[in-house]
């Protein structure tokens, strides 16, 4: 693994955290003189926001709220959270809610009486810039994207998750609030805590991982890993809920100057045309990912091991075996679907998975060991 020369730290310009620390979002909003916001959050968690309306009114600024679907946002519903960002005139938006309200915030944010098309900046570095002040207010543990420079958004005539990466993206505000994640269903903590955890193990075994990069995934998986049963079992545990907010968080920081690899990219097809969430697609395939890295490199997933409490052997391809059984058992623990068919996928559906994944280069590059179409039929076949 070669790191790079340099990266690029694109920094949230606030974070805060602490239970209860939302309602601090309605003063930062004021302090910029807008007079009207645009909450980006959905109908299942719609109940959280009533508490940041208060609190805008309360500081002089109107709250207008867009309800997007429980689950991963598509390019209608941008055009429909872009739409009303104009007509109400938004000042300011804020993105309550997992990765997907987030990401269609961060959009909005950037997009917003922008000359660009949403194709026209897929990829990376093509966005112009950014008109409105963003923050972000995760109300899961998964995906970080309060602090990343990434959007993704479901392409529905081409059934695959399509990406945004720009600096513009990275959010002036973040707010790490556990009193807001209490209420996640147990399926939803155990898929997006093992989405947070697919981001620190991907950042961390990468083709460009870098040693200022590594040590924000160690500790991320650390948390994680000690913390998911606890948040799972026992969902009022602040502490836990905490801890699996702030690992979310660190790996959300190494998604900018690194990113995800394979796992990610082989999760995607389960996503776009299968509609599997993000985090339990991440799960199902990162064992088997694992096993076909470590191959060639077991000594990162060793250590990837040992940061999550296993005993270290001195026998790196044992300490990696360790480390995948301990994934596997954590995931088995949360209550995640462990196979491929678990979640009504077939054998016949696995070539074009595969044709499907190659599409995504932009993190199949990442990957600490080249992945060809074949390598990726052979995954997905472990994985059934």
């Amino acid at each position: 693994m070669s790191a790079r020369t340099r990266i690029d730290l694109h920094q949230v310009g606030c974070i805060r955290i602490g239970a209860g620390i939302m309602t601090d979002c309605a003063r930062d909003c004021a302090d910029t003189g807008v007079k009207n916001a645009l909450i980006v959050t959905s109908a299942p968690i719609a109940r959280l926001a009533e508490g940041l309306c208060a609190a805008l009114r309360g500081a002089g600024v109107t709250p207008h709220l867009w309800l997007g679907p429980d689950g991963e946002p598509t390019r209608a519903d941008f055009a429909e959270a872009l739409a009303l960002a104009s007509s109400v005139d938004a000042g300011f938006l804020i993105g309550l809610g997992g990765g997907s309200a987030m990401d269609v915030a961060k959009l909005v944010a950037a997009m917003h009486r922008s000359s660009q098309t949403f194709d026209e900046v897929v990829g990376i570095d093509l966005l112009a810039g950014r008109s409105l002040p963003l923050a972000c207010i995760p109300t899961t543990a998964g995906t970080g994207s309060e602090v990343t420079p990434i959007a993704i958004l479901e392409d529905e005539q081409a059934q695959l998750k399509k990406g945004v990466v720009s600096r513009h993206l990275v959010p002036d505000f973040a707010y790490l609030d556990a009193a807001l994640t209490t209420s996640m269903p147990h399926k939803v903590t155990a898929s997006t805590g093992l989405d947070a955890l697919t981001h620190c193990i991907e950042a961390y075994a990468n083709r460009f991982a870098h040693p200022v990069v590594d040590s924000w995934a160690l500790q991320g998986i650390g948390l994680i890993a000690a913390n998911l049963e606890r948040a799972c079992n026992e969902p009022d545990n602040l502490a836990a809920r905490e801890a699996m907010l702030i690992g979310s968080h660190m790996g959300g920081l190494c998604l900018g100057p690194v990113n995800t690899a394979a796992v990610h990219a082989l999760a995607y097809p389960l996503g776009g045309e299968f509609h599997v969430p993000h985090g339990v697609a991440n799960s199902l395939l990162l064992p088997h990912v694992i096993r076909f890295n470590a191959e060639t490199d077991p000594a990162r997933y060793a250590r990837i091991g040992h940061a999550m409490g296993l005993p270290d052997t001195s026998d790196a391809a044992a300490d990696a075996e360790a480390c995948i059984a301990e994934i596997e058992r954590l995931s088995a623990a949360a209550g995640i679907d462990r196979r491929l068919s678990d979640v009504g996928i077939s054998s016949n559906a696995l070539p074009k998975m595969a044709a499907a994944a190659m599409t995504v280069q932009r993190l199949l590059r990442n990957n600490p060991r080249e992945v060809t179409e074949a390598d990726a039929l052979r995954i997905y076949e472990a994985a059934l």
